[in-house]
């Protein structure tokens, strides 16, 4: 067939018909292309599926006609401005093999017309519909795959400003994916881009600074995330952000396509609304996806399918016996601790000052020895009754922190440090770490790992030891302090392992270290307890859940033993923001899930 390519008519034609049976139209563009179909309309024109006939193939190829769907001259004139700056780009971009190819640009009986390269294959939108949602390995080779084409594309100096499921097609032949659709992007060359623009691309994936008419190249990776949110849910993204509590909450809608952690944070900082915060460069991007490098700041991590069942990680085993009070061979240990707060002498716009205040405090501890030369200590926990949560005032809380509620702890054991490397090889006999040194802490550990840790060394000594309940840790944590920080009421690099370049309540300039430092390395809590904010997000026992409605009063864990269940993690690490370190903060994860980010200290009931 032969489609008439006047707008007013579009009659189909037998295939051979030079003009069009219906309006008199000339159904060949420059006595070459013939349109055969009509693929689709946008904001600018209709696209046809056309073939060459100058070429004896008769090779397919696209016809791109100029219609826009504005009014006024002015709106005419950009749109028509906006047209041929998308052939210009094509002549030059089309040089990659992953873009469209431009073949002509020109005009016939006052329409522009553009001629390029025909994708065959369907659409990302299409693919999704056809065969559902992605997976975590479909997402990775998505990013690397189309980073490198907007790489090229922004390396000459070009926005693309539509990315979406629509314009990202897998060819055929090679399964390679091409961007496609040029006609709303801008040239960073011709445009002084801190002037506000025309407001181009589709609703639902552009960033917030290209909403009001101001893109970046950060706006094209932002348009990537969301693509990406889109194809793991087969949800649009606007349905993905939760406008009310300002975050994203596509993790509540992945379905049998769990993603790893490091992954999640990624694709979160794609996401994220302020563009300082976000990636800066599709180099960043790719650094971040070849290093697997986790990123700074989110509440919940995505889950991920578990790889074996949870009696799995419990091993059969005899049970041993709880550490009885009388047999313990009970020391003591002095140490010091520091208190911090606001210098309230110090002029108001002047650089905040810290007043510190040292103590000297003792507690009880036992040793465990786990080889020839390697042991372990684990300091007495008096009990007592405690709030658990965060009180409605307390920046950066979130909802998960409530209601607060009383909690009676009974005395237990609890590691003085995060279970140090060294400690991790004389028991499980091997060293899954990142940053290699005996005494800093092991991470890399899912919560079945430390599972069998646990019941490992229970084996060993002949007592039972575990993970911590979630209202153990936080009554240790805190050292019977209600302040956001068991040393006041904002945190320090000096006083703690995480990411410096953000400060909590008061501008505070601090060190970003990018790795844990060895336990031990900062003053300690009331309790004698080291690193409980920072260095490591540790594992507790409990189950993943919202708030603390119906939660336990007890101090034991709550928990549905659900194999699936997201299980919690407490205390921040290097790489968090220093409000996900304050005493009451709540992460969660999968219990198969293993990060650099992640390591766990020993308890045992009394």
């Amino acid at each position: 067939m032969s489609q008439c390519l006047n707008p007013n008519c579009l009659h189909l034609n037998p295939q051979s018909t030079q003009i069009c049976e219906q309006c008199g139209a000339k159904l060949l563009l420059v006595d070459r292309y013939r349109a055969i179909k009509i693929l689709g309309k946008g904001g600018f024109g209709r696209t046809f599926l056309a073939i060459d006939e100058f070429k004896p193939s008769k090779p397919r190829c696209v016809i791109k006609q100029f219609l826009p769907d504005v009014k006024g001259e002015k709106s005419l004139k950009k749109a028509a401005e906006l047209f041929e700056r998308e052939a210009m780009r094509l002549d030059e971009l089309g040089k990659h093999e992953q873009i469209p190819e431009l073949f002509a640009y020109f005009s016939q009986e006052e329409r522009q017309y553009l001629i390029q390269e025909f994708i065959d294959g369907d659409d990302l939108a299409k693919e999704l519909a056809q065969k559902g949602v992605f997976s975590e390995q479909q997402i990775q080779e998505l990013l690397k795959d189309l980073l490198t084409v907007l790489k090229f594309v922004h390396v000459n100096n070009v926005i693309h400003r539509d990315i979406k499921p629509e314009n990202i097609i897998r060819r055929k032949r090679d399964g390679k994916l091409v961007l496609v659709d040029f006609g709303a992007a801008k040239d960073t060359e011709a445009a002084d881009l801190s002037v506000t623009g025309t407001i181009i691309g589709s609703a639902a994936y552009i960033a917030p600074e290209q909403a009001v008419g101001k893109p970046k190249f950060a706006s094209d990776l932002y348009s990537l995330g969301a693509t990406c949110l889109h194809l793991l849910t087969n949800i649009e993204p606007t349905e993905l952000f939760d406008v009310a509590e300002g975050e994203w909450i596509w993790r509540e809608y992945l379905r049998d396509n769990e993603i790893r952690y490091e992954l999640s944070r990624v694709l979160d900082k794609l996401v994220e609304g302020a563009t300082k915060r976000r990636f800066q460069s599709v180099e960043e991007v790719l650094h971040a996806l070849d290093h697997q490098a986790p990123l700074p700041g989110i509440r919940q991590v995505a889950s991920a399918s578990s790889h074996r069942a949870y009696h799995q990680a419990s091993i059969a085993k005899t049970q041993p016996t709880p550490l009885s009070v009388h047999k313990l061979d009970l020391k003591i240990f002095q140490f010091n601790f520091v208190t911090i707060a606001l210098d309230q002498s110090i002029v108001v716009a002047k650089k905040p000052k810290l007043q510190t205040r040292h103590f000297r405090g003792k507690a009880k501890y036992i040793t465990l020895k786990l080889s020839q030369d390697i042991t372990m200590d684990l300091v007495g926990i008096p009990g007592g009754q405690f709030l658990m949560g965060s009180p409605e005032n307390e920046p950066e809380r979130g909802n998960d922190e409530s209601p607060q509620h009383s909690v009676n702890i009974r005395p237990f054991l609890l590691g003085k440090y995060l279970v140090t490397q060294a400690q991790w090889q004389a028991v499980m006999k091997k060293n899954p770490a990142r940053f290699i040194h005996p005494n800093r802490p092991v991470e890399k550990v899912s919560w079945y790992d430390c599972l069998e840790f646990c019941q490992k060394l229970s084996n060993l000594i002949g007592r039972e030891f575990r993970l911590p309940t979630e209202s153990e840790w936080e009554y240790a944590c805190r050292g019977k302090t209600n302040t956001p920080f068991h040393f006041g009421t904002t945190i320090t690099t000096d006083l703690a392992n995480y990411n410096g370049e953000y400060s909590y309540e008061i501008e505070i300039q601090g060190k970003y270290r990018h790795e844990t430092t060895e336990v031990g390395s900062f003053s300690s809590n009331s309790f004698g307890l080291y690193d409980m904010h920072g260095n490591l997000a540790e594992w507790c026992f409990d189950s993943w859940h919202p708030s603390y409605d119906n939660a336990s009063i007890d101090g034991s864990a709550w928990t549905s033993n659900q194999e699936k269940d997201n299980r919690i993690l407490r205390g921040g690490s290097w790489l968090h923001l220093p409000g996900c370190c304050r005493s009451s903060h709540r992460l969660s994860a999968a219990p198969n899930i293993k990060s650099d980010a992640f390591g766990f200290r020993i308890a045992a009931s009394v």
